[in-house]
């Protein structure tokens, strides 16, 4: 890291962590976590709660029925998929800026394709997408700490969180369904 540059703060609601398993877990978390756990309820309020949410959706599901009641299908896409850039960058500086205070090459080494895996699973909804990234992150914990105790299956605990993506997302578990028209470019008629 260059010198100068300074990183996202912690932020630390327990003053020690004597007061129990609450306290060490939740007392001493980065400030782009606590603002990513309040995302996921703006983002619930959002699309659920609003009419923008509603034009989300329906130009999602069903572009040609939003088309023809006056919704600007061009403007509400690209609109969504900058937010989406704008919430990817975050989780980017997360990484670089708040978590490993450093940048390198491949700096997530593939969290993005288990960010997708987690929307897919969690059925295309924001706290269904919380809980996917909850299990994924819950795999990695597991894997970081099984590895100390087995030097020689190490390798296998690090593929851990990759392969539960994998059952995820080959549908085991459940199957989701996707929005309608995701994906499939919409032609104005």
């Amino acid at each position: 890291m260059p010198i100068g540059v300074s990183q996202i703060p912690d932020v630390n609601l327990a003053k020690s962590s004597n007061h129990g398993f609450f306290a060490a877990s939740f007392g001493h978390l980065n400030l782009m976590i606590w603002l990513a756990m309040l995302l996921v309820v703006v983002a619930w309020i959002v699309l659920f709660k609003t009419p923008i949410g509603l034009r989300i959706r329906a130009c999602g599901e069903h572009p040609r029925a939003a088309d023809t009641v006056g919704i600007n299908v061009y403007a509400v896409r690209y609109g969504a998929v900058v937010l989406s850039g704008v919430l990817a960058a975050l989780g980017g500086a997360y990484l670089t800026v708040g978590y490993l205070n450093t940048y390198n090459e491949n700096v997530t080494a593939g969290r993005g394709f288990i960010a997708l895996a987690a929307v897919i699973f969690g059925n295309w909804r924001p706290f269904g997408a919380f809980g996917a990234a909850l299990l994924f992150g819950l795999s990695t914990a597991i894997a970081i700490r099984l590895s100390v105790y087995s030097a020689n299956a190490s390798t296998l605990f690090q593929a851990l969180p990759y392969v539960l993506t994998l059952i995820a997302v080959a549908g085991v578990i459940g199957r989701t369904v996707p929005p309608a028209a995701v994906g499939r470019p919409y032609k104005k008629q």
